[in-house]
């Protein structure tokens, strides 16, 4: 086989690689499905509690492609900021120190928003974001911090903020972390089966919001 040839195979492999990662999707925040979301959730928490960023950032990249339906380039882009974030959040030791994770917290809402129902304010609903999970160092409890899990919720799929399956959702949502916050010492295969098992009804209450 001639040069120019593999040289041409390679140019075309090359731009067929390109249009698969850059052509757009028409993805949707809607199109989740609850079991995949709690199994999904579970994994990152258990990736950010033992500090495995690569793991996060492949868990995020997934939920973006298989339950939104971003291309994988904007899924990279939007596992990328969101893993970015987490990452600066988790050494910080107060509200102004954890402003730090705001910028790439902003990124990951304004990359979102293409596939939200509905255009939300990106800033607000980022700062509403960071604000829940510093709450939660604040020994807040997960009924007040829920609220404001539900209230991002509600500007990120077009929904009201009083709607009681959006509200019930964060709420069930928050006890599940303040579960696992209640035995971080010593969490057990067990104990991650049941935050998942609290997920999944936590997401099957937000799916049956946003359908509704």
């Amino acid at each position: 086989m001639g040069r120019r040839v593999i040289l041409l195979i390679l140019v075309l492999a090359v731009g067929a690689a390109g249009i698969y990662l850059c052509w757009p999707r028409k993805a949707d925040l809607r199109a989740f499905d609850p079991a995949e979301m709690a199994r999904l959730e579970t994994a990152m928490w258990r990736d950010y509690y033992e500090r495995h960023y690569p793991r996060l950032f492949y868990h995020l990249y997934e939920l973006s492609r298989t339950q939104f339906g971003f291309s994988p380039l904007d899924s990279f882009r939007i596992a990328l900021s969101a893993a970015q974030a987490a990452k600066t959040f988790q050494p910080t030791r107060s509200r102004a120190e954890a402003d730090a994770a705001l910028p790439p917290l902003v990124t990951y809402y304004r990359l979102l928003q293409a596939a939200a129902p509905a255009a939300f304010d990106v800033n607000e609903t980022a700062r509403l974001e960071l604000d829940w999970w510093q709450a939660r160092r604040e020994k807040i409890g997960p009924k007040d911090y829920g609220r404001t899990v539900a209230e991002v919720a509600a500007l990120t799929f077009g929904k009201s903020r009083d709607d009681p399956a959006m509200l019930e959702s964060g709420i069930v949502r928050a006890e599940a972390m303040a579960y696992r916050d209640a035995r971080y010492k010593s969490m057990t295969e067990a104990n991650w089966s049941e935050i998942e098992t609290q997920l999944l009804r936590a997401y099957r209450l937000l799916k049956a919001s946003v359908n509704g």
